[in-house]
């Protein structure tokens, strides 16, 4: 089938060519408005300014959706350790996850979805996906360090028909380019803080001729803020493009990220409120090892025509040992055996393989400009999990068990096409409309053992059709102000975790079905006389079928849990940003600037209908508000620039939320149940760029040694609280020649 779909669109392109081959004498008009060519981004020597995407970006419209950008090099703050709340400052609505350890992974959400390794975003580098397993495991694991990325690209969930179904949109870390002036070059970032902080990052480039070449080598070590939370990590990274003519060219790229975390365990209440830095395990691991690579043919047939070929794949594995219990039962020796109990052994193997091509062509219409944007999309998804392993009574990071029979061996295998079309149509030359549409087709075939559930009760088939609808609009104030809205349906499969029972006492729905819903958007942005920006909108995201656990009893009366859909949530919020320059001056080309910025954003995330279970009996929780989503999340900050100098001052806040759907105020005694308190964080970090080769960096975070959690996880890492990091110093140091 897919190879049908394939010979249709590239008929498609070939007719496209042909028919706008008649056009040739307008190109030059068209390139006026449109130019397809890729863009280099210097750095910027100021500090950060949240942009947004252009109209057309690459091959993806991105006009009449909310959209950000965010340039690294302006960045204040703890950029070797992915600190979210500096990286996403502004940019309203980001709640940050802190999970597994600083500086491993960032895990965000926006919109009150799920922050779990980023799940609800379509996660790229350089536009090649790198989610685990869209619709077996989502996450992302692949870590690349950030100190590579010069810019990170943000479309919000109306971007779900070119870029996938998931409700929350698509995340792009653009890697640095090589210096093209140069046959060499090299830049080394070396960083140092408190908790035993140690990163080093050191990378090349150039360009020969019409070779390209770009690759990095970064290792990180701490000690961690918890005892018992150290973690080694490490990334590398290799680009090689080759440039046949100006409209041809093909890059071929390989990443790979890898580290061990140290689990400290989850923590009580009590546990934390006396001292949240003490740990509950000391024998639990975790490491993803992950490899992507890609090969990208980039052609503009002509000056209005251009098609992009990416092939990429997620191979890797997913590994973790654990006493997996609650905070409140103790991993203690045994005095009979005199040793450990022996730990969980727990991994996942992914092979994931996307094939993507897509045409953007421009083209005129009654005197107007228009533009259309479409693709196909295959993947392939082979995921393979393995849980329940007995491992070894050990303390060190061993996967080795001791019988050679994990309690669940299962795979999950995934055939999914997907085709879209985006069409940008100027009504007039202020106001365009882009409507478009995105149709999956595939399944996904489960098969495998658990050692205590009959296979046969098991959903083996997950079909996933899809067709996706909607529409943009956009109209243009004056070349700095514009006002947008969009709505597009997208939907979310089924996952592994939730097809899999935790336990004899659970059973699965044999007719589960993916969450469908749509998002709802609406705003204004503009920039007044560069001294005042804004970016002030509202959305609602609809999500059916969320997935949930509710008390049956089968025909012997006996009592046991189903995994169903349990219900319908609907999150309406405002994401407001507004940035005032006080001061600005300039003195031999180097300013002088004084400014204020907030990024604030409401939630209102509520159940429409759905069910709980309590003490064995279902009950409604409509009304309630959806767990793990605060009502406010508000990051306000003071920068202040002279020349080479810049200085951040960041207040951020994050009001309370439920950590279950029954709102549950008072937390239980193992920590995993109960209202999630408030925060607030200080900040101060700075950056002197010394004469043309030099940075220094260093910032002191959380400077009031705020003690705070920010989620209470149901699965990994343990479920209760997590504490997340007090005070903290770091200081880094880059050379580039």
């Amino acid at each position: 089938m897919r190879f049908t779909i394939y010979s249709i669109f590239l008929l498609f392109c070939c007719v496209q060519i042909s028919a706008f081959g008649q056009t040739e004498k307008k190109e030059k008009e068209y390139n006026k408005v449109f130019n397809l060519d890729e863009i280099t981004v210097e750095q910027r020597k100021n500090v950060i300014h949240t942009e947004r995407l252009p109209d057309v970006h690459n091959t993806y419209i991105t006009a009449g959706k909310k959209s950000e950008e965010v340039q690294m090099d302006g960045v204040n703050g703890n950029i070797a350790e992915k600190t979210g709340r500096h990286i996403f400052a502004k940019i309203p609505g980001v709640f940050v996850y802190d999970m597994d350890g600083s500086g491993n992974q960032i895990n965000i959400s926006t919109r009150g979805l799920d922050p779990h390794r980023s799940w609800e975003y379509n996660i790229r580098q350089n536009g090649v996906i790198t989610n685990s397993d869209m619709y077996g495991y989502p996450a992302s694991h692949y870590s690349p360090a950030m100190e590579s990325i010069q810019r990170v690209e943000l479309v919000r969930g109306t971007a779900s028909l070119q870029f996938g179904a998931q409700f929350g949109g698509m995340i792009n870390y653009v890697t640095k380019g090589p210096d093209t002036t140069k046959a060499f070059s090299f830049e080394s970032i070396n960083s140092a803080g408190s908790f035993g902080l140690f990163s080093s990052y050191n990378s090349i480039g150039g360009k020969v001729g019409k070779f390209t070449y770009s690759a990095y080598y970064q290792k990180r070590h701490s000690d961690g803020y918890r005892k018992n939370a150290k973690s080694d990590a490490q990334s590398q990274y290799i680009s090689l493009a080759y440039e046949f003519s100006k409209s041809l060219r093909i890059k071929a790229e390989l990443g790979r990220s890898s580290y061990v975390f140290q689990i400290p365990g989850p923590l009580t209440d009590a546990m934390f409120a006396a001292d949240p830095r003490q740990s509950t395990r000391s024998r639990n691991y975790f490491n993803p090892d992950i490899y992507v690579p890609s090969i990208v043919l980039d052609w503009k047939i002509s000056s209005v025509t251009q098609v992009k070929w990416t092939n990429s794949g997620v191979y890797g594995a997913r590994n973790s040992v654990m006493f997996d219990a609650f905070a409140n039962v103790a991993d203690t020796i045994n005095p009979a055996t005199k040793s450990y109990k022996a730990r969980q052994v727990d991994i996942d193997n992914f092979k994931s393989f996307t094939s993507e091509l897509r045409l953007i062509h421009q083209y005129d219409v009654a005197g107007f400009r228009n533009i259309v944007s479409g693709g196909v999309q295959v993947m392939q998804n082979n995921l393979r999990r393995r849980q329940l392993g007995k491992g070894t009574t050990g303390s060190d990071f061993d996967l080795t068990l001791t019988d050679p029979e994990f309690g669940r061996d299962m795979y999950m295998k995934t055939n999914n096409v997907a085709v879209f079309v985006e069409n940008m149509i100027f009504l007039t030359p202020k106001l365009t409309l882009s409507p478009g549409f995105r149709i999956e087709r595939g399944a996904t075939d489960m098969t495998g053992k658990i050692s205590y559930y009959d296979p046969t009760n098991l959903p083996n088939k997950i079909k996933h059709k899809f067709p996706l609808f909607g529409i943009s609009s956009q109209y243009r104030i004056d070349a700095n102000s514009r006002i947008y809205a969009g709505f597009s349906q997208a939907y979310r499969p089924v996952v592994f975790k939730d097809i899999i029972p935790g336990s004899v006492l659970e059973r699965v729905d044999k007719n589960l079905k993916d969450a469908y819903g749509y998002n709802l958007e609406a705003g204004i942005s503009g920039n007044v006389q560069d001294k005042l920006k804004y970016d002030i909108g509202v959305f609602q995201i609809l999500i059916n079928h969320r997935m949930g656990t509710v008390s049956m009893r089968d025909d012997n009366s006996n009592a046991y849990l189903l995994r169903t859909t349990t219900g319908d949530s609907k999150t309406r919020g405002v994401e407001a940003y507004v940035e005032y320059t006080a001061f600005r001056a300039y003195n031999a080309g180097l300013p002088t600037e004084l400014s204020f910025f907030t990024s604030t954003s409401y939630f209102d995330a509520k159940y429409i209908k759905g069910n709980a279970v309590v003490n064995n009996e279902n009950t409604s929780v409509a009304g309630n508000r959806v767990e793990g989503v605060p009502t406010w999340i508000s990051r306000n900050g003071a920068q202040f620039q002279y020349r080479t100098f810049s200085l951040t001052a960041q207040y951020s806040y994050v009001s309370s939320n439920y950590a279950n759907p029954l709102n549950t105020e008072a937390p239980s005694a193992n920590g995993t149940i109960g209202k999630v308190p408030g925060y607030g964080l200080l900040d101060v970090n700075a950056t002197w760029r010394i004469a043309k080769n030099y940075t220094l960096r260093a910032g002191v975070n959380n400077i009031t040694d705020k003690q705070y959690f920010t989620k209470r996880p149901t699965m990994y890492p343990g479920a209760g609280v997590w504490s997340s990091d007090g005070r903290s110093f770091g200081i880094s140091f880059g050379i580039k020649i």
